[in-house]
């Protein structure tokens, strides 16, 4: 085996893959491969950086599950009529309020961009490598549900204790028991100590008290949500029905 072959070798045993294919090109340029060694070295290891963040982000993504998994900060229509400012987006894009452990509460009618956008601010956080969980309520209060009957809830909370940062989408679209109301409590009670918190909802604020419905409970989960959260009011019509229309013009 060659010199060449054997570093080759080395490097696939070490997963230095990153390194791997940053030597390969080092050898087919004249450039690179008449650098000083230490520059040479410099170059492979910032490479072998670059492949390991981009394979942790394509992981972090992946297990995300984001609903809309193409939505990006950068495609934001600002166009429609929606009541999205671009400066407070600018804002909500840097991530400094995930890892301050805040909330977002995103409502509006069906249609206007709420998922989206969530998703959106779920990639966006994902490109500074924070953790990102994406749940459907209805299907989440299915998941809690069973994993309290067959024991498995308090590994369930650790797993996504993990992620810094929960999207919720479509909350209050489906009836909550006694049960739901303990976990959801629960759940945002860990929040609030450790994570961020996306929910987007067609249900006022103003309604939430009502829709959970057990007085005391409900006040400890608005109190704990409401004063740490940031607001997107979204308007305007659907979105799905205005991008139909431009596509039939």
């Amino acid at each position: 085996m060659s010199s060449e072959q054997s570093v080759f070798e080395n490097l696939k045993a070490l997963r230095l893959n990153g390194m791997s294919l940053a030597l390969q090109k080092a050898l087919e340029s004249p450039d690179l491969s008449s650098m000083p060694l230490l520059d040479i070295l410099a170059f492979l290891t910032c490479e072998e950086i670059q492949f390991k963040s981009q394979k942790k982000r394509e992981r972090m993504f992946k297990t995300a599950k984001l609903k809309q998994g193409q939505a990006c900060i950068e495609d934001i229509d600002y166009r429609a009529k929606r009541g999205i400012d671009k400066s407070y987006l600018t804002t909500l894009a840097t991530c400094d309020w995930i890892m301050r452990n805040q909330f977002l509460i995103i409502t509006g009618a069906t249609g206007v961009g709420k998922s989206w956008l969530a998703c959106a601010l779920g990639n966006q956080a994902i490109k500074f490598n924070i953790s990102v969980i994406y749940k459907r309520f209805g299907l989440f209060m299915e998941e809690l549900n069973i994993a309290y009957k067959d024991g498995s809830l308090p590994k369930l909370r650790l797993q996504l204790s993990k992620f810094k940062l929960l999207i919720i989408d479509d909350w209050a679209m489906a009836p909550i028991n006694e049960r739901n109301r303990q976990d959801l409590l629960e759940l945002i009670e860990e929040r609030v100590e450790a994570g961020a918190l996306i929910i987007t909802t067609q249900l006022p604020v103003s309604k939430w008290h009502e829709y959970i419905g057990e007085p005391t409970i409900a006040d400890a989960i608005m109190d704990r949500i409401i004063h740490r959260s940031h607001r997107l009011e979204l308007h305007g019509e659907s979105m799905r029905r205005v991008y139909k229309a431009v596509k039939g013009t």
